[in-house]
Protein backbone atom coordinates (compact mmCIF):
# COMPACT_ATOMS: atom_id res chain seq x y z
CA UNK A 1 0.00 0.00 0.00
CA UNK A 2 1.47 3.63 -0.73
CA UNK A 3 0.18 7.06 -1.39
CA UNK A 4 -2.81 7.14 -3.65
CA UNK A 5 -3.75 4.09 -3.78
CA UNK A 6 -7.06 2.80 -4.50
CA UNK A 7 -8.20 0.41 -1.00
CA UNK A 8 -10.80 -1.49 -0.60
CA UNK A 9 -12.39 -4.07 2.16
CA UNK A 10 -15.06 -6.87 1.72
CA UNK A 11 -18.14 -5.83 3.52
CA UNK A 12 -19.96 -9.35 3.57
CA UNK A 13 -20.20 -11.24 1.01
CA UNK A 14 -22.65 -8.20 -1.09
CA UNK A 15 -20.21 -5.61 -1.53
CA UNK A 16 -17.03 -3.63 -0.11
CA UNK A 17 -16.11 -0.07 0.86
CA UNK A 18 -13.77 1.24 -0.95
CA UNK A 19 -11.52 4.62 -0.10
CA UNK A 20 -8.14 6.72 -1.14
CA UNK A 21 -4.91 6.38 0.78
CA UNK A 22 -3.97 9.64 1.81
CA UNK A 23 -0.03 7.83 2.79
CA UNK A 24 -0.03 9.42 6.13
CA UNK A 25 -2.38 6.27 7.89
CA UNK A 26 -5.68 7.94 6.71
CA UNK A 27 -7.76 7.67 3.97
CA UNK A 28 -10.71 9.30 2.34
CA UNK A 29 -13.86 7.68 1.60
CA UNK A 30 -17.80 8.07 2.17
CA UNK A 31 -18.65 7.31 5.69
CA UNK A 32 -21.43 6.89 7.93
CA UNK A 33 -22.41 3.22 7.05
CA UNK A 34 -25.95 2.83 6.33
CA UNK A 35 -27.08 6.04 8.25
CA UNK A 36 -28.15 8.75 6.38
CA UNK A 37 -26.37 11.48 5.74
CA UNK A 38 -23.51 9.64 4.18
CA UNK A 39 -20.36 12.16 3.53
CA UNK A 40 -16.72 12.23 2.34
CA UNK A 41 -14.38 12.43 5.18
CA UNK A 42 -10.60 11.21 5.78
CA UNK A 43 -10.52 8.97 8.58
CA UNK A 44 -7.97 6.83 10.05
CA UNK A 45 -7.22 3.46 8.16
CA UNK A 46 -7.86 1.16 11.43
CA UNK A 47 -11.17 3.17 10.91
CA UNK A 48 -11.83 2.46 7.45
CA UNK A 49 -10.88 -1.17 7.56
CA UNK A 50 -12.50 -2.21 10.64
CA UNK A 51 -12.36 -6.29 11.21
CA UNK A 52 -11.86 -6.08 7.70
CA UNK A 53 -8.84 -7.50 5.03
CA UNK A 54 -7.33 -4.36 3.32
CA UNK A 55 -6.81 -4.42 -0.37
CA UNK A 56 -5.63 -2.50 -3.34
CA UNK A 57 -7.85 -2.21 -6.59
CA UNK A 58 -5.41 -1.95 -9.41
CA UNK A 59 -6.28 0.82 -12.18
CA UNK A 60 -4.57 0.40 -15.17
CA UNK A 61 -4.92 4.28 -16.43
CA UNK A 62 -4.30 5.75 -13.02
CA UNK A 63 -3.44 9.13 -12.22
CA UNK A 64 -0.24 10.50 -10.26
CA UNK A 65 -0.38 9.48 -6.89
CA UNK A 66 -0.06 13.73 -6.35
CA UNK A 67 -3.18 14.04 -8.17
CA UNK A 68 -4.94 10.99 -6.79
CA UNK A 69 -4.67 12.63 -3.42
CA UNK A 70 -5.64 16.19 -4.29
CA UNK A 71 -8.74 14.76 -6.35
CA UNK A 72 -9.76 13.09 -3.19
CA UNK A 73 -8.86 16.01 -0.99
CA UNK A 74 -11.14 18.00 -2.76
CA UNK A 75 -14.61 16.06 -1.38
CA UNK A 76 -14.27 15.66 2.17
CA UNK A 77 -17.53 17.28 3.93
CA UNK A 78 -19.45 16.49 0.54
CA UNK A 79 -22.73 14.85 1.07
CA UNK A 80 -23.43 13.60 -2.57
CA UNK A 81 -23.49 10.31 -1.62
CA UNK A 82 -26.39 8.01 -4.17
CA UNK A 83 -25.91 3.84 -4.01
CA UNK A 84 -26.38 4.32 -7.98
CA UNK A 85 -24.84 6.60 -9.12
CA UNK A 86 -22.22 7.98 -6.78
CA UNK A 87 -21.00 5.81 -3.85
CA UNK A 88 -17.69 5.31 -2.47
CA UNK A 89 -16.46 3.35 -5.19
CA UNK A 90 -17.05 5.81 -7.51
CA UNK A 91 -15.40 8.25 -5.29
CA UNK A 92 -12.17 5.82 -5.53
CA UNK A 93 -12.59 5.31 -9.20
CA UNK A 94 -12.69 9.19 -9.86
CA UNK A 95 -9.93 10.33 -7.59
CA UNK A 96 -7.83 7.34 -9.47
CA UNK A 97 -8.45 7.95 -12.52
CA UNK A 98 -10.41 11.06 -13.65
CA UNK A 99 -13.55 8.85 -14.79
CA UNK A 100 -16.50 7.77 -12.42
CA UNK A 101 -17.29 4.38 -12.13
CA UNK A 102 -18.70 1.16 -9.87
CA UNK A 103 -17.93 -2.60 -10.77
CA UNK A 104 -20.41 -3.25 -7.92
CA UNK A 105 -23.13 -1.09 -9.56
CA UNK A 106 -22.64 -2.73 -12.60
CA UNK A 107 -22.21 -6.37 -11.41
CA UNK A 108 -26.11 -5.53 -9.75
CA UNK A 109 -27.21 -4.47 -12.81
CA UNK A 110 -26.27 -7.49 -14.73
CA UNK A 111 -27.71 -9.94 -11.96
CA UNK A 112 -30.86 -8.11 -11.67
CA UNK A 113 -32.04 -7.45 -14.99
CA UNK A 114 -35.81 -8.42 -14.14
CA UNK A 115 -35.79 -5.75 -11.33
CA UNK A 116 -34.59 -3.05 -13.76
CA UNK A 117 -37.08 -4.37 -16.34
CA UNK A 118 -39.90 -4.54 -14.39
CA UNK A 119 -39.39 -0.82 -13.41
CA UNK A 120 -39.66 0.58 -16.64
CA UNK A 121 -42.67 -1.37 -17.75
CA UNK A 122 -44.68 -1.46 -14.67
CA UNK A 123 -46.70 1.64 -15.46
CA UNK A 124 -47.91 -0.12 -18.93
CA UNK A 125 -47.75 -3.67 -17.62
CA UNK A 126 -49.42 -3.21 -14.34
CA UNK A 127 -47.50 -3.60 -10.58
CA UNK A 128 -47.93 -7.64 -10.93
CA UNK A 129 -44.81 -7.76 -13.46
CA UNK A 130 -42.86 -6.34 -11.31
CA UNK A 131 -43.44 -7.98 -8.35
CA UNK A 132 -42.93 -11.69 -10.45
CA UNK A 133 -39.97 -10.01 -11.38
CA UNK A 134 -38.97 -9.05 -7.97
CA UNK A 135 -39.61 -12.81 -6.51
CA UNK A 136 -37.58 -14.46 -9.32
CA UNK A 137 -34.62 -11.91 -8.42
CA UNK A 138 -35.43 -13.20 -4.48
CA UNK A 139 -35.14 -16.67 -5.75
CA UNK A 140 -32.38 -16.54 -7.82
CA UNK A 141 -30.51 -15.02 -4.87
CA UNK A 142 -31.75 -17.72 -2.78
CA UNK A 143 -30.85 -20.87 -5.10
CA UNK A 144 -27.67 -19.87 -6.79
CA UNK A 145 -25.82 -20.38 -3.47
CA UNK A 146 -27.50 -23.29 -3.21
CA UNK A 147 -26.42 -24.19 -6.14
CA UNK A 148 -22.89 -23.67 -5.29
CA UNK A 149 -23.00 -25.66 -2.01
CA UNK A 150 -24.51 -28.53 -3.69
CA UNK A 151 -21.76 -28.58 -6.46
CA UNK A 152 -18.90 -28.61 -4.12
CA UNK A 153 -20.50 -31.88 -2.34
CA UNK A 154 -20.68 -33.92 -5.39
CA UNK A 155 -17.80 -36.10 -5.48
CA UNK A 156 -15.43 -35.78 -8.27
CA UNK A 157 -16.16 -38.04 -11.63
CA UNK A 158 -12.99 -39.37 -13.35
Amino acid sequence: MSRGDHLFVRRGRRYSHHGIDCGDGTVIHFSGGRRPGRRVERTTLADFTGTSELRVRVHRNRLPADEVVANAESRPGSQDYHLVRNNCEHLATWASTGSSGSRQVRGWALAAPGAFASVGVADAAGIHLMLLSLFSMGAYAVVRPVRRRAAARRPATT
